[in-house]
């Protein structure tokens, strides 16, 4: 990643509401950006970096991909395009931390916190989040209302598309993007 780059991640990690709604504007642009870089693979902009499919996430990395919860029938919510960081491998699957579940602010809070125990500061394809379950209960001491919230389990025979890795260079425009596909149960006992 380059200077402007990590400039432009560091500024996202530091802003207040007032500039994270002007964040958020060039976040629109770049998912617009890459939506038509998508769909048109010859067209090539040297600001976009194309988001790159993967069979297995990798612990530390950011993902997107389509979810259809196995429980989904007494899950009040649930959340079928998460943006997940995994923290731990299971047999069927891998424990993540949705992002999609915590409030705008806390998202970023939690970026903030999660950058600092990064195993590189290049902001690239090779960066990624050095956490486990364990770190990330030391770091919620700082970060209210993280333990619980975002912290789910994902099962491999539930995912419905690959999983689609975000640079970490996109990780704070990804976060500040309404990119979540909510599902309510109808079930009034449930909410």
């Amino acid at each position: 990643m380059d200077d402007a780059q990590n400039d432009e991640f560091q500024q996202i990690l530091k802003a207040s509401n007032l500039e994270l709604m002007e964040q958020r504007r060039s976040a629109i642009d770049w998912i617009r950006g890459l939506i038509n870089k998508l769909r048109n693979p010859t067209r090539r902009s040297s600001q976009l970096k194309p988001i790159q499919k993967t069979a297995k996430p990798e612990i530390g990395k950011m993902y997107l991909y389509s979810y259809d919860p196995k429980h989904k029938a007494t899950l009040p919510i649930y959340d079928m395009f998460p943006l997940v960081i995994p923290i731990d491998y299971y047999s069927d699957g891998f424990l993540g931390l949705n992002l999609h579940y915590l409030p705008e602010q806390a998202r970023i809070a939690l970026l903030r916190e999660l950058v600092k125990v990064a195993n590189n500061d290049k902001f690239d394809r090779t960066t990624k989040i050095n956490i486990s379950y364990v770190i990330l209960k030391k770091m919620s001491l700082n970060l209210t209302g993280v333990h619980g919230t975002c912290i789910k389990r994902y099962l491999y025979g539930h995912v419905r598309s690959g999983f689609q890795q975000v640079d970490a260079s996109e990780w704070s425009k990804a976060a500040l993007l309404p990119l979540a596909k909510w599902v309510v149960n109808k079930n009034p006992k449930l909410r």
